[in-house]
C-alpha cells in the first residue's frame, strides 16, 4: 500500500527519519509531507507512533484529469465496496494547486456525486455526507492535472494527542513541539529544561520521547477503526506492545512566571502519566537556575501575545543574560516569530531553522552556551 504522511513546514526531514525507524519503504520527502509504502500494520503503527505527522493518508487511486467531468468519471470507476458500504457516511476534503481547477469545493461536489451515483446505480441508495465525525474521510490532492485520491486513516489531526486537559494562551502544537525536540537531538540522554513552559507541551513531549512512549496511545480513536477491513486484533496487539519503551534516568524541569501556566502544565503532565519524571515550579526567566551542569534547553517564549514590543525586547535580552551567565555547558534552542527579538538575546546562534507555529513563520535558533570567549570555546571543541 502507498501512503502520505502530512506534516508541518520544516519538519519533513524529521518525519522522514521517523518513518525510516518504523521500517517504511520507498520514502520520499515532499513539501509538508512524506510519501512511503508499507502494509496495514505499518499504517496502524504510523498513526500510533509518528510524533511529527498531522495525518496519514492511504492512497487508493492516482490519475490525470483535465476537468471536473474527468475527475467524476475516474472516481466513479473505483470499486467503492472495497472501502465502504452504502450505509456509511462520508466527508470529502480537497487540496488543490492547479491552474485548471480553481474551486476546491466544486471538486469535492463532483467526487461526492461520483460516489453517490456509483452506489445509487447498484443499490438505489446513496451514502450520506456528514461533515462531523463521518465513517469514511476522503481526501483529494490535485497538483496541476495530477489527482491523488486517498482515505484519511487518522481522523482528527495526530497533533491532538489526547492528554491535554487545559491550555494557556497560544499553546504550541504538540507535533511542532515534538519536531523541535527531535531537531534539537533530544532522546532523553540528559536533564531537560523549559524555563517558559506555558501549558507544558514541550515537557510532556520530551518525556514521551525519553521514554519512547507512542504519542497516539492517549487518543480515543483513529479513523481507520471505522473501515470495513479494520483488524481489531492486530491493532490491539500494537497498542498494547510496550516492548520498545525505555528507561529515563534523568529529570525534566519546567518553570513559568504565571501561576496559571504552572497549574495547567501540572494538570497536562499528570494526564499524560509522566509526572514522576517532570518537575514544574513558578519562576521568572531572570531567576532561572538549572539543577545540573549538563542538559538541553528548549523553549517557546512569548512573541507578543501578552507583552508589548518594548517589553519583549528587554525580555529577550534577559533570556540571553540568563543563558549566558547561568547555563554554561548546555545547548539552548529558542523559537520565535520575530528575528529582532532573537537577535536581542545577544548570543550568536550556531544554527537557524525555519518553522511554522500555526500561521506564524518562525525561526528556531540553537545556541551553544559556554564560559569565556567564543573563539576559545570553538577551539576547545575541535
Amino acid at each position: 500500500m502507498n501512503f502520505v504522511a502530512k506534516t508541518f513546514l520544516g519538519l519533513e526531514e524529521v518525519l522522514e527519519q521517523e518513518l525510516q525507524k518504523l521500517g517504511a519503504k520507498n520514502i520520499n520527502k515532499e513539501r509538508r509531507a512524506v510519501s512511503f509504502s508499507g502494509d496495514m500494520k505499518l499504517m496502524y503503527r504510523a498513526n500510533l507512533s509518528l510524533r511529527t505527522a498531522s495525518r496519514v493518508l492511504k492512497i487508493i487511486h492516482t490519475f490525470n484529469a483535465k476537468d471536473a467531468d474527468e475527475i467524476y468519471a475516474a472516481v466513479k470507476k473505483i470499486n467503492w465496496e472495497d472501502y465502504m458500504s452504502v450505509n456509511q457516511t462520508i466527508s470529502i476534503d480537497s487540496t488543490v494547486y492547479s491552474d485548471t481547477f480553481r474551486h476546491s469545493q466544486f471538486v469535492s461536489y463532483r467526487i461526492k456525486d461520483a460516489i453517490a451515483d456509483y452506489f445509487s446505480e447498484k443499490y438505489e441508495k446513496r451514502p450520506s455526507v456528514r461533515l462531523t465525525n463521518p465513517d469514511v474521510m476522503i481526501n483529494i490532492h490535485i497538483a496541476q492535472n495530477r489527482c491523488t485520491l486517498s482515505l484519511d486513516s487518522s481522523g482528527d489531526s495526530l497533533h491532538k494527542r489526547g492528554y491535554r486537559v487545559g491550555n494557556t494562551q497560544a499553546p504550541i502544537n504538540e507535533a511542532l513541539a515534538a519536531g523541535m525536540l527531535l531537531l534539537a537531538g533530544w532522546e532523553g540522554q540528559s536533564d531537560f529544561y523549559d524555563p517558559m513552559c506555558g501549558s507544558g507541551t514541550l515537557l510532556v513531549e520530551a518525556a514521551l520521547i525519553a521514554l519512547n512512549i507512542p504519542p497516539g496511545l492517549f487518543r480515543k480513536s483513529f479513523q481507520f477503526e471505522k473501515w470495513n477491513d479494520f483488524d481489531r486484533e492486530l491493532f490491539d496487539n500494537l497498542y498494547n506492545d510496550d516492548s520498545m519503551e525505555r528507561e529515563f534516568k534523568f529529570k525534566i524541569y519546567g518553570s513559568d512566571l504565571s501561576p496559571n501556566a504552572v497549574s495547567t502544565a501540572t494538570d497536562n503532565i499528570k494526564s499524560a502519566g509522566v509526572n514522576r519524571y517532570v518537575e514544574v515550579k513558578k519562576c521568572s526567566i531572570a531567576n532561572f537556575e538549572p539543577a545540573s551542569d549538563a542538559g538541553l534547553i528548549v523553549t517557546n517564549p512569548p512573541y507578543g501575545e501578552r507583552l508589548k514590543e518594548e517589553d519583549l525586547l528587554g525580555f529577550y535580552s534577559q533570556i540571553g543574560q540568563t543563558f549566558k551567565h547561568r547555563c554554561n555547558g548546555k545547548s539552548a534552542w529558542v523559537i520565535c516569530s520575530n528575528v529582532e527579538y532573537l537577535q536581542n538575546m545577544g548570543l550568536k546562534p550556531a544554527r537557524k531553522i525555519k518553522l511554522m507555529n500555526g500561521e506564524l513563520p518562525c525561526e528556531y535558533w540553537k545556541f551553544e552556551l559556554f564560559a569565556g570567549k567564543r573563539k576559545e570555546f570553538l577551539q576547545g571543541s575541535r
